[in-house]
């Protein structure tokens, strides 16, 4: 109830303060002292009765916030104007309904009455939540929006990232597993057996202690990739250019990379846009049937930017577990990352990675 009460009064409020800034802007119009008082006002009502949080005026800003709030001030007011009268005949049919005054003869229309202002009631309600959401927009598309609109938001953002990094954590353990079981546990499991053999069979063991040799070195090249993928120690000892390039000469898909950072990255950064690389090129050669990749990384005064290209046949899914991945470890640091995949290619991937 306090709540609907301080959206009356402020809209009424705002509605007095309409007609009193329409005159005002046509008569100061070169005064801007008077219109960015005018707009403090304003804010400071909009803050403590509607509860819209809206930046502090600047000079350029505050006579377009003024001229564009007093017409839905006045909207309000006729939004208002109407509740009121609304309220008053039913309180005239309630006074005459209690001292008898009303003639109960005609029910249906009586009836009838009463559903219409039920409906006209619900319209009102309508309207005034219209215009609090209208004050609100004009605020902040004039303004702004201020401190606590941006802390709320900030808030929100860094509650989705954490989610975001905890489900990515989760989904590369599942990785791993999946890796280390379906690949590393297998070939040592083959390993194992080779060697049985050649134990229980020594007219052999020359033939299969060769081919547990080989086997031992496929095992080694799958727990090398393994832990490439989880972290490169080439970014500590060769930085992110180097690091690429592995990632180029590993791919299946002929990859050109162009990359230009000058200077040291920070260690966070390095690493998303490792990933990045990495796990497009990835997925380019599983999925789009590419015959070339092209990455290309570069340094800006913003952070680095980078946009891994195939020209395979398109319709990657943004949604789908390894590039949402990426998206989270992206959005992680306040970086954006986008994905046009259109059906018969190309895809382009590009993650903007802000550092200091």
């Amino acid at each position: 109830m306090g709540k609907a009460v301080r959206l009356l009064v402020g809209l009424s409020l705002g509605f007095v303060a309409a007609l009193v800034e329409l005159p005002l802007l046509v008569f100061t119009w070169s005064s801007d002292r008077v219109v960015t008082r005018l707009a403090a006002l304003e804010r400071r009502r909009l803050l403590v009765f509607l509860g819209v949080d809206s930046a502090e005026p600047l000079d350029h800003q505050a006579r377009r916030f003024v001229a564009v709030r007093a017409p839905v001030g006045l909207l309000g007011g006729v939004v208002l104007a109407w509740l009121g009268y609304g309220l008053y005949w039913a309180a005239v049919i309630a006074w005459m309904l209690v001292t008898g005054g009303l003639d109960l003869s005609n029910l249906p229309e009586l009836g009838w009455t009463a559903l219409a202002g039920v409906v006209l009631l619900y319209v009102e309600v309508q309207g005034i939540a219209g215009v609090v959401a209208l004050e609100r927009k004009v605020a902040h598309r004039f303004l702004g929006p201020g401190e606590r609109e941006l802390l709320r938001r900030r808030v929100e953002q860094l509650a989705l990232s954490r989610a975001g990094i905890v489900e990515a954590v989760d989904a590369e353990r599942r990785r791993i597993e999946r890796d280390l079981h379906d690949g590393v546990q297998q070939r040592l499991v083959a390993l194992g057996m080779l060697l049985g053999r050649a134990r229980r069979n020594p007219a052999k063991a020359e033939d299969l202690l060769r081919q547990a040799h080989e086997e031992s070195e496929r095992v080694l090249d799958d727990l090398r990739e393994v832990a490439w993928r989880v972290y490169p120690t080439a970014l500590d000892s060769l930085g992110l250019g180097e690091a690429v390039a592995a990632v180029a000469d590993r791919s299946e898909i002929p990859v050109r990379v162009d990359c230009r950072v000058d200077g040291e990255l920070d260690g966070h950064v390095e690493t998303a846009a490792y990933f990045v690389v990495c796990e497009a090129v990835t997925n380019a050669a599983k999925h789009s049937g590419a015959t070339g990749i092209s990455v290309g990384i570069r340094r800006d005064d913003g952070g680095v930017r980078v946009l891994v290209r195939d020209d395979g046949r398109g319709g990657a899914d943004p949604g789908g577990g390894g590039l949402a991945g990426l998206a989270r470890r992206v959005s992680a640091l306040d970086g954006t990352f986008t994905v046009s995949s259109p059906v018969g290619g190309p895809t382009t991937i590009i993650a903007e990675l802000p550092c200091g």
